[in-house]
């Protein structure tokens, strides 16, 4: 595949590490930070063999989809941890730059009149999840860890169902293919690329975390609905109140009190209703 940097983010000093068949890109990128590789490079290939998804599940990625991860050092590590938050944000941009017609659900006299806004197809979904119509299209897991010179390398690793979507999961899955978008996994990886420079830029180092806050919440799936968050062997359900300031999930129980949860496993609406 031809994977290439947009003109944004090759201007802005990233560098590509394409591969046409890879393990996993988080993995090459933490090898790489190991070594002493500089941050700010691109992990990326359309075929992944031992891919994982958030702990420790594999994450299926057969040739034609994307598996891409930035490598990136950050002094801090609490900043860091924002920063899944930017890539969802950045893959949301890219497909609504590379796929117009995800922004908006469409009915037989036009505009669906129960979609609310630009992007009512595709939602952000807490913690680390882009939906399309509910589905999940794409995947962002980051790991990090120290390395020698006292900083923290961080890979944000990015998974997009292009062609083909996994099969025989607990929730539904969609491709971009199965939407009828003509879109190649190096295409989106480019406008993916821009994406991400732009709002890195706004990050600024975890400092700008409260306009990418807002921003989040704009796009965020069942903000405002009923919410059930597996943690372990205990369900709690409420209302998705909003994210704090450190991009945790604040829950509005029925008694009136907040609790504030830092990962668990989300669930919205009917499946809420019956996970509690």
């Amino acid at each position: 595949m031809g994977f290439a940097l947009g003109n944004e983010a090759r201007q802005a000093g990233y560098r590509l590490a394409a591969f046409p068949e890879v393990g996993s890109t988080n993995a090459e990128a933490l090898a790489a930070a190991r070594a002493g590789n500089a941050s700010r490079t691109w992990f990326v290939s359309d075929r992944q063999t031992a891919g994982r998804g958030r702990r420790g599940r594999p994450w299926e990625t057969p040739r034609g989809n994307l598996a891409a991860t930035l490598l990136m050092t950050q002094p801090d590590p609490a900043a860091a941890a924002s920063l899944g938050f930017v890539a969802g944000l950045a893959l949301d941009a890219a497909l609504r730059q590379a796929a117009p017609s995800l922004a908006v659900r469409i009915a037989l006299d036009g505009l669906d009149p129960g979609s609310a806004g630009e992007g009512a197809r595709l939602r952000l979904k807490w913690p680390n999840d882009v939906l399309v119509d509910g589905a999940k299209l794409a995947g962002i897991l980051l790991e990090g860890e120290a390395i020698p010179g006292g900083a923290f390398a961080v890979a944000i690793g990015i998974g997009v169902n292009v062609t083909h979507a996994p099969e025989g999961l607990p929730y539904p899955a969609v491709a971009l293919r199965s939407l009828g978008m003509p879109l190649d996994a190096p295409a989106l990886f480019a406008a993916l690329s821009d994406a991400w420079a732009g709002l890195e830029r706004l990050w600024a180092s975890g400092g700008g975390f409260p306009v990418i806050r807002r921003l989040w919440l704009e796009r965020a799936a069942g903000l405002g609905e009923r919410v059930a968050v597996q943690l372990g062997s205990e369900t709690l359900a409420g209302i998705f109140e909003t994210i704090d300031e450190s991009g945790r999930l604040v829950v509005h129980m029925a008694d009136g009190s907040r609790r504030t949860i830092a990962a668990g496993e989300v669930h919205f609406g009917a499946v809420a209703t019956v996970r509690a």
